[in-house]
């Protein structure tokens, strides 16, 4: 296994076609981040459920995921699950939330996701973000769409617990979901762990990566 180690990560973007979406693929990491990089910028886009409760459940999640960072969330009101049929609003809400980030890292869906909402955005996302590392989260659910991950963050144990405990308590709206609990999160965490010599660890899909040696 080699280590790749960013020496400097000033601002994150993080796209998501739902209120969650981010926080479960990418949340342990986001915890991380915020905790190891004084002063982060996270700027985040959300599809659906703009002037919602879902809208709040996403806020007050994303500033307890991102502890101490500066968060800027947008959520607009697509209708979940008929992203694609408004393409056209997509690529221009992408566009305008690009032209004002500084990312260097770029948090999406991975292409493979199976949810028509989630392969939109991730289809989407390089188009706009050429210059970025753009790295695609996963979201386990009832489609066998599981990725084969390029790249993975090792979690501490205290980090997963965090992550399960947030998400059970700022997304109640999706508490009832039969595969929304804590054995799933685990599971998949622990799975990715195996996978790169750790207990737990987030996966993601990265398609393109530059090598730079100075």
């Amino acid at each position: 296994m080699i280590d790749l180690r960013p020496e400097r990560i000033a601002e994150v973007a993080a796209l998501g076609a739902h209120c969650d979406d981010i926080a479960i693929g990418a949340g342990g990491t986001l915890l991380t981040l915020a905790k190891a990089v004084p002063g982060l910028t996270v700027r985040v886009l959300v599809l659906t459920g703009g002037a919602t409760a879902r809208e709040q459940e996403e806020r007050a999640a994303l500033a307890d995921f991102c502890p101490g960072a500066r968060v800027e969330v947008t959520v607009l009101d697509l209708p979940d699950g008929r992203t694609p049929a408004h393409w056209d609003r997509v690529k221009q809400a992408l566009a305008d939330f690009r032209r004002g980030s500084a990312a260097q890292v770029v948090f999406a869906p991975q292409p493979g996701d199976a949810h028509q909402d989630h392969r939109l955005l991730a289809r989407l996302a390089p188009t706009e973000f050429r210059d970025q590392l753009v790295l695609g989260y996963e979201i386990v659910k009832w489609e066998t769409d599981t990725a084969r991950p390029t790249m993975f963050h090792p979690l501490h144990a205290d980090v997963l617990d965090a992550k399960i405990a947030l998400l059970h308590k700022h997304y109640a709206s999706q508490v009832g979901r039969d595969w929304f609990d804590e054995e799933t999160f685990r599971g998949l965490a622990r799975l990715r762990g195996v996978q790169c010599r750790a207990r737990y660890a987030e996966a993601f899909t990265a398609d393109k990566t530059t090598l730079r040696i100075t």
